[in-house]
């Protein structure tokens, strides 16, 4: 009966539509998807090295950051267990000797600074080096790290603030800055 009702020009449009349909869902050949994989295989092998070089220089700078942090907090213990007037303990050498050094800066005067950050010849007694694995070592030669400090009156004579640096050797690093870590405290004379 519905065919007595639609003339032949009215199915063939309906038997086209059906017959596209069916090749448009026919699905990807073997081909495509080798080449699909070849060119993203390529993509990935070409940035691969970019990921390989972050996640190197990314741990490294971490562990000589912490290193960094870690020797400059030692050093500002140290400092910080001595008398407030202590001007001749040596931290320098570890342990540190009770002669021979300039511990805390001895008795100072309101508004001075012993010690020089960076580092200069005139401070001498400020400054030690330590090897990559942190041990003291009596020069600059071979050092990894240089832990420098400096101490300053303020201008009551009632406070010390002791600033202490270490810097990682630029040249020791593989890639991007040479770490380096910054404290600051304040000690009181107790009064």
């Amino acid at each position: 009966m519905l065919r007595k009702l639609l003339s032949k020009s009215e199915i063939r449009p309906v038997k086209r539509g059906l017959k596209n349909h069916a090749s448009s869902q026919r699905g990807v050949s073997i081909i495509e998807t080798t080449i699909a994989a070849a060119v993203l295989i390529t993509v990935v092998v070409g940035v691969l090295p970019v990921f390989i070089m972050a996640s190197q220089t990314t741990e490294q700078q971490g562990d000589i950051t912490t290193r960094t942090t870690e020797y400059a907090q030692d050093k500002m213990e140290s400092l910080f267990n001595l008398d407030f007037n202590d001007g001749a303990t040596d931290t320098t050498i570890f342990p540190a000797a009770t002669a021979g050094g300039t511990g805390l800066g001895g008795t100072m005067a309101a508004s001075s600074t012993v010690g020089a950050i960076p580092h200069t010849a005139g401070a001498t007694g400020y400054v030690d080096y330590l090897d990559f694995n942190g041990n003291l070592i009596a020069t600059s030669a071979g050092a990894y790290y240089i832990r420098q400090w400096s101490i300053s009156m303020d201008a009551t004579a009632t406070l010390k603030t002791i600033t202490v640096v270490v810097n990682s050797n630029p040249g020791a690093v593989v890639r991007g800055l040479a770490p380096s870590a910054t404290l600051v405290c304040i000690k009181s004379s107790g009064l």
